[in-house]
Order: structure tokens, then sequence, then C-alpha cells
């Protein structure tokens, strides 16, 4: 929980024009003395509370302490409770945080349902482990099926997409989504799917019939009426190691 500060903090705040007094300061909640300075100054608190709002959902502080927090500061210093825009900066900033922190932790996208990159890497990571103590080694049993948008930009001549040139963000991941729902359809079991970058989905998948696998999405892919989710299809043979892999990984996600 805040607690209230005994002394006044300073803050390296360009608005804040006078700072707050000491008997004011001393009932601000930690963290939000530079929103007390800008108050106090009436320069605007947006900006500060766009950064502490940002800086508290990192600390996992919860929005409704966040919130509390905001309020008992506006009440201190301005005697009445705080604007909708303060508000809004503070809860924007902290669900962008939040929504930032948990993208990176997730092991699966919420709209292509593919796996993480870093949860391709520990899956890969655990099959090396595991061919290990079996006493097998990954480069027999396993291999990594690379799938690659290809596609069409306005001004662009078909084929794949230059570098650093995506489409717009919902178009890109509908689009990736539809490929993935078709390279689902081939492996449907065991295997693990997971988003390399925007343009590549890779499935780590058992070498057996791997090859016909591959032929039967190649034919889904190049289906009629799928010409803007035409992609090329290939096999990663994986290398010796585990840190070799997650080399290889690397490469893929450029």
């Amino acid at each position: 929980m805040f607690a209230a500060r005994g002394r006044r903090t300073t803050t390296a705040g360009s608005e804040a024009r006078e700072g707050l007094s000491e008997v004011l300061g001393s009932g601000v909640p930690r963290r939000f003395e530079a929103v007390g300075e800008a108050l106090a100054s009436g320069s605007g608190s947006v900006a500060a509370c766009t950064v502490v709002g940002g800086d508290l959902a990192r600390d996992g502080v919860s929005l409704e302490e966040a919130l509390d927090a905001l309020r008992a500061t506006y009440l201190r210093v301005r005697g009445r409770d705080p604007e909708y825009d303060a508000v809004r900066a503070v809860s924007a900033a902290w669900s962008e945080a939040t929504l930032g922190y948990l993208h990176q932790i997730s092991c699966e996208d919420p709209l292509t349902g593919l796996a993480s990159l870093p949860h391709v890497r520990s899956r890969i990571a655990e099959l090396y482990r595991g061919q290990l103590r079996d006493g097998l080694d990954t480069r027999d049993t396993h291999a990594l099926v690379v799938v690659e948008l290809l596609g069409e930009l306005p001004g662009e001549l078909p084929g794949e997409l230059p570098a650093g040139e995506v489409p717009g963000g919902l178009e890109r991941d509908l689009r990736l989504a539809r490929t993935a729902e078709s390279v689902r359809a081939v492996f449907a079991g065991e295997e693990t799917l997971g988003r390399l970058r925007w343009s590549r989905i890779g499935v780590v998948a058992r070498r057996d019939h791997l090859g016909r696998r591959v032929a039967l999405l190649r034919r889904l892919l190049s289906a009629p009426g799928l010409e803007r989710d035409t992609a090329r299809v290939w096999i990663e043979g994986l290398p010796g190691s585990d840190a070799a892999a997650g080399m290889l990984l690397d490469e893929l996600a450029r």
C-alpha cells in the first residue's frame, strides 16, 4: 500500500515551477510527488500521471491502489477529486505497461493461437534435454518446419514482402491466423506451433512422414482463393546442440 511521505521529496520535473510546501508535501502518497508538484505549480498533471501509472504497473502495484493514491494526491493538493484526464492518464499507462508485460510472458498469441518465440525456445530446449537423457540425437528425430507468408504490398511485385515492410497490424495478424489454421490442420498432434516473426510460423515436429505432411501443407496453402495467403514452406534441420538451436531461432526471427 502507499504511505504518505514524512517530508517533501524534490522532483526533477520541468513543469514544477513552485513546488509543494512542506505541509502539503507531507501528505502526498509516495511515488506521486511529481504529480503533486505539477498540481501545485498549476502546470497540469497529465504527463506526470502517465509516467507514474506505467512505473506503478511495472512494480506490481494494482490499478485500484494507483487510483486511490491519485485521489489522495488531488485531495491533498487541490482539495477535490482528480479530473478525468488525470484518471485516464494513470489508467491508460498502467494498462499499457501491464499488457506489455503479459505479452512478454504469455506462451500463446491470443489472436493467432500460436505459441510465442520464448515458448518455442523452451520447448526445443526441453526436447534436447529429453533426447540426451534417452540417448537419442535430436537431429535424427525432430526438425523445424518453417512457414513464411508470401504476399503483395501496394506498388510491389508478388513475392516475399520487403524487409522492414509489413501490412497494418490487424491485417497482418489475420493473415497469419488464417495461415496458422492450415498449418494446424496438418500438424494437429503434439507439435509445437509458434510465431517466429510477423511473417513466419515454426513447427517443432517429428521427422516421421514429415515430407508427406509438408507436401500436404503446401497443397492446402496454394488452394484456390488463398492467393494472398500463399506461403513458402521448408524444413530446417535442427543443429547438434540446444545452444545452436537457439541461434537458429534467432536467425529465423529476424
